[in-house]
């Protein structure tokens, strides 16, 4: 479980095929000893296993491995030596929830359609999956490549949001233009209420 707010820009050190899927090593600030062989790490949204660590002076790294769904699911089959991931590490009990509940669980691809540059925000448009656009309300939650943000305007297949200055620092969103596949996970609320009124329905 996640809250959708990024901790960390993680770096890709190497990408190596295997038979499962792809390995990935990426670059953290993060104290590698601080969590364990199997712990999960949201990486561009996308909820991962660490299967190897490194916490030293040259610098600290954590493995994970993508299987040929998530390959097919997200953006991870994109990734590229020298590329920079949002990060997050799994929610503890207790901690602050900064954003909103985030599985980890990709639901699919959106591309960012527009882009326009203001002074204080960029605003993004994107074009969601007929699958997923029903899920995606003005003035509700989404997660995009792993941040959560606030729906602006929705249109159809069409949804949009403001990012501020402070997101484009933190985050990987300074580098995303039009054409940029995105990792969507829509509100589990979202889900569940359309999975009760399918329900209410038949019953």
């Amino acid at each position: 479980m996640f809250t959708g707010i990024v901790t960390d820009l993680g770096t890709i050190l190497s990408i190596e095929d295997i038979p499962a899927g792809k390995r990935t090593r990426i670059r953290t600030s993060y104290d590698t000893d601080s969590f364990d062989i199997g712990a999960s790490i949201a990486c561009e949204g996308v909820c991962h296993t660490v299967t190897a660590k490194q916490n030293a002076p040259e610098g600290n790294w954590f493995d994970i491995e993508s299987a040929a769904e998530t390959l097919a699911l997200t953006t991870v089959s994109e990734w590229k030596v020298g590329q920079q991931l949002n990060l997050e590490r799994s929610l503890t009990m207790g901690a602050e929830l900064g954003g909103h509940l985030v599985l980890g669980h990709v639901d699919g691809m959106a591309r960012v359609v527009k882009r326009e540059d203001h002074p204080d925000s960029v605003y993004l448009q994107f074009e969601a999956t007929a699958e997923t656009a029903p899920f995606i309300a003005k003035k509700g939650s989404v997660a995009l490549n792993g941040t959560s943000l606030t729906v602006n305007e929705v249109d159809g297949l069409l949804f949009s949001v403001f990012l501020i200055p402070h997101t484009l620092e933190v985050t990987t969103w300074s580098d995303r233009q039009v054409g940029d596949n995105i990792n969507l996970e829509v509100d589990m609320m979202a889900r569940y209420a359309a999975r009760l009124a399918e329900f209410t329905k038949t019953g």
